[in-house]
């Protein structure tokens, strides 16, 4: 789940659902680079173009690579002033843990019942830029159900049927029952 982890960090760090946020000063300030922000001043900042910063995420920033976020094989944390996706100080999402829970779950329980390609290997996605970034046309895939026994000793049935999963510091727990 580690790789999980970092493996969607990345792609939140190169598509952060949304671009830019800006707030708004309610004391005159100065920020840690010195520079003076007034009361009233409204500040903005990109979490797309942060994204790409080589001074943050170094001369591969435009690569994609979970790689950066393991560290002794464990998905390292990063400050979320320069991972700004979930905002950061008093602001931060309380969500965001939820968020990554339950963006594995459901990748975990895709990619243990089909094998997923790109229907459109080597062309390059056009976004519609709005409040959220989004693919024009969504990104088309194709879905095999795989055959043979899963990670739950079932076989891999339809995509209606995707069980929830739970991390915990004990590794995966499965549902026992459908109230769970």
């Amino acid at each position: 789940m580690h790789y999980l982890h970092a493996a969607i960090s990345e792609a939140l760090r190169l598509y952060p659902p949304v671009l830019a946020d800006t707030k708004t000063c309610l004391n005159d300030d100065i920020m840690p680079d010195e520079t003076f922000v007034g009361k009233g001043w409204e500040v903005s900042y990109h979490m797309y173009g942060m994204g790409r910063m080589e001074s943050i995420w170094g001369k591969n920033c435009f690569e994609f690579l979970p790689e950066r976020w393991i560290e002794n094989g464990v998905c390292k944390q990063e400050s979320p002033f320069r991972f700004a996706v979930f905002q950061a100080g008093p602001r931060i999402c309380l969500g965001k843990d939820m968020a990554y829970i339950q963006m594995k779950s459901i990748a975990a329980s895709v990619m243990e019942r089909f094998e997923i390609e790109a229907e459109s290997k080597g062309k390059v996605p056009e976004y519609l830029l709005a409040l959220t970034l989004r693919m024009k046309g969504g990104l088309p895939v194709g879905f095999v159900t795989r055959r043979g026994p899963t990670l739950q000793g079932h076989e891999a049935g339809p995509l209606g049927s995707i069980t929830a999963i739970y991390e915990t510091n004990q590794g995966i727990r499965f549902p026992t029952s459908s109230l769970e």
